[in-house]
């Protein structure tokens, strides 16, 4: 789902919901995204904060804009990656060639600090499972940032390039916000996740058998 209206979204998204399920909060925050904190691309599943107060709003906004908040994300990405590790630490702008592309390079608009870390957590034939943990939120980020890096994350058609692949019947990108840590108001540490939605799950669990196979084969 979409987070909010844009010009090409007028309807059904998270939005919509909200104000139907919590219709007490559409006085908080900013003006047409009551209660939204942070985003999610319209494909990514996983973790998505949403203040139900005003005073809950300006604190966690505060949180995300200093780095208070930890986010980690699974994804699968096309290639072997070298390192088991590593921070990829490039700017990115909006492309000249794509409006809804940010890249590393780009300069439509003023390029802004982009840090994402990553450790690997498998490597499968052909690709490799992740875990990246982005130290900024800039838009598209970690998608940016891996496709810069030439390991684009499997079925993503914006960034994916020459190197787009789409595995195991996965039909959208394989990047899911795992969890989100942060302090309360209070002080009390919350550690909230989302569990791998069932196609991720699939597709995953499908390349760690064909790799098993291919091991048996040799």
């Amino acid at each position: 789902m979409v987070v909010h209206h844009d010009a090409q979204h007028t309807s059904g998204t998270i939005v919509d919901w909200l104000l139907e399920k919590y219709p007490e909060i559409n006085n908080v925050g900013d003006v047409g995204r009551p209660g939204i904190v942070h985003r999610l691309d319209k494909d990514t599943s996983g973790v998505l904060l949403i203040a139900k107060n005003q005073r809950a709003f300006e604190y966690l906004k505060k949180l995300f804009e200093i780095g208070g908040i930890t986010k980690k994300y699974f994804a699968l990405v096309v290639g072997n990656m070298k390192n088991d590790s590593g921070i990829i630490n490039a700017p990115i702008a909006r492309s000249t060639k794509h409006f809804e592309k940010r890249v590393v390079g780009g300069k439509q608009g003023r390029a802004r600090e982009a840090v994402t870390g990553y450790r690997v957590l498998e490597r499968l034939a052909g690709y490799t499972y992740i875990e990246a943990s982005p130290k900024t939120g800039r838009t598209h980020q970690i998608r940016s940032h891996l496709a810069h890096i030439g390991h684009p994350v499997v079925c993503d058609k914006l960034y994916g390039g020459k190197l787009y692949q789409c595995p195991a019947g996965l039909t959208r990108q394989f990047l899911h916000a795992h969890s989100l840590s942060f302090a309360g108001l209070d002080g009390t540490k919350l550690e909230i996740e989302a569990p791998m939605p069932d196609d991720l799950s699939r597709a995953l669990k499908q390349l760690v058998l064909n790799r098993v196979g291919v091991l048996r084969n040799k």
